[in-house]
């Protein structure tokens, strides 16, 4: 099987242009693409870790990744998928969010000379010339065709300012200078993304003329990801500050029986005859299923160490026992406490176990909080700080549960 094909296999392939190229250059480790990722938080997400898995995997079969970081698209803010405008943040805020993107990206791409690159479109967006853009770049795009994009079309009603309205041109902006400036000849990403990365395209062909090598694919990869991105209670970070190996892993633990094979496909790097095999699985076997899913992208994210402490504690949880050795752990400060004391409220929610007061009063008053093995049912209960000397350990329903320290 070829790479292509097996990108086909796992779902990764939503759409492309030009598909006999495209096959050509990546299956014979020609591909020079990129794939892009704007700093809009200071960790990466689980819809970037999709991503990342994908470079990693066209590096391996020698093609040439680029990451391109959006310091100059990061300032204007992707409309797609959005229903209000993203809030504007400061240059040294977007600096911070990059510095923290490559750290995690090192762990997944192998950067150097002659292997991946990483770029800051912030180094030729920032220094542009309006009235130049406007002569060079502004006659190749049509005001009537960028309209019916998806990404305009749902937000018309709602109101889409300028600022947003110039999204894609410097997204395709960014193409053009990659082609020109690293040789590059592909570009990847979320279905979501497919009307400005046809502009990027165009614009290549437009302004080199139509025999420039430029090819665009589009993936289930983004909008898949910024799905599975969620939980009700957040983003699933890469970061282990925001969200810690066991929550990574528990995340995983929990999907959907629908979404187990569609994940082991697309995110792992198990052979797809070992994942067919699992096809035949049901039941029980459905939780094995999860259990290698969760380990494998711990694994990959946080390391083998910390992916076997959050299999250990996973299994601890499941069969009832309550050790708190590899539990993932909640450290409280005086600002916590009020006239040292703190109510099972207020515990749930510095626990992140509970997003407010009003849903940690709920679970409370469903009986489905408890404490070191015992139930509460007062949701006046209070704990003082010696109560954290020992082992504290707290649990909401039957699958989230930390230790909690001072």
């Amino acid at each position: 099987m070829t790479i292509y094909d097996e990108l086909v296999a796992r779902g990764l392939i939503a759409q492309v242009t030009d598909e006999d190229e495209i096959k050509d250059l990546i299956n014979n480790g020609n591909a020079t693409f990129y794939i892009g990722f704007d700093p809009t938080a200071d960790s990466l997400h689980v819809g970037h870790f999709m991503a990342l898995c994908l470079m990693k995997r066209l590096q391996m079969a020698g093609n040439k990744p680029i990451a391109l970081l959006g310091g100059g698209t990061g300032m204007i803010g992707d409309p797609s998928g959005r229903t209000d405008m993203r809030q504007m943040m400061t240059k040294e805020t977007i600096d911070h969010n990059i510095e923290c993107f490559k750290k995690q990206m090192s762990r997944f791409i192998e950067f150097g000379e002659g292997k991946a690159q990483m770029v800051n479109n912030a180094d030729w967006l920032l220094d542009l010339n309006y009235v130049d853009v406007l002569r060079d770049i502004g006659p190749h795009f049509s005001v009537n065709r960028m309209l019916t994009a998806e990404c305009y079309k749902q937000r018309m009603e709602r109101g889409l300012s300028f600022l947003e309205f110039n999204y894609m041109i410097m997204q395709s902006y960014d193409f053009y200078r990659l082609y020109q400036d690293y040789g590059c000849n592909m570009q990847f990403g979320g279905d979501d993304q497919w009307s400005n990365m046809l502009g990027g395209t165009e614009l290549i062909r437009r302004k080199l003329g139509k025999d420039a090598y430029a090819m665009t694919i589009t993936l289930l990869l983004n909008s898949e990801g910024k799905k599975m991105g969620k939980t009700q209670s957040g983003a699933v970070w890469l970061d282990p500050e925001k969200t810690s190996p066991y929550e990574f892993y528990q995340y995983w633990r929990n999907v959907a029986d629908a979404d187990v094979l569609k994940c082991l496909r697309m995110l792992t790097f198990l052979p797809l005859e070992q994942i067919d095999e699992m096809d035949k699985w049901e039941g029980a076997q459905l939780n094995e299923a999860k259990d290698i899913l969760a380990y494998e992208l711990t694994e990959l994210v946080h390391g083998k160490e910390e992916a076997e402490k959050a299999r250990e504690a996973s299994k601890a949880l499941f069969a009832g026992g309550m050790s708190s050795e590899n539990m993932p752990q909640v450290k409280l400060s005086d600002e916590n406490f009020n006239e040292e004391s703190i109510d099972i409220l207020g515990l749930l929610t510095a626990a992140s176990l509970a997003t407010s007061r009003n849903e940690a009063r709920r679970a409370v008053q469903q009986g489905g909080v408890s404490v070191n093995g015992e139930k509460i049912t007062d949701e006046k209960a209070t704990f003082t700080k010696a109560d954290f000397v020992e082992d504290f350990v707290l649990k909401k329903g039957k699958k989230k549960f930390c230790k909690v320290t001072l």
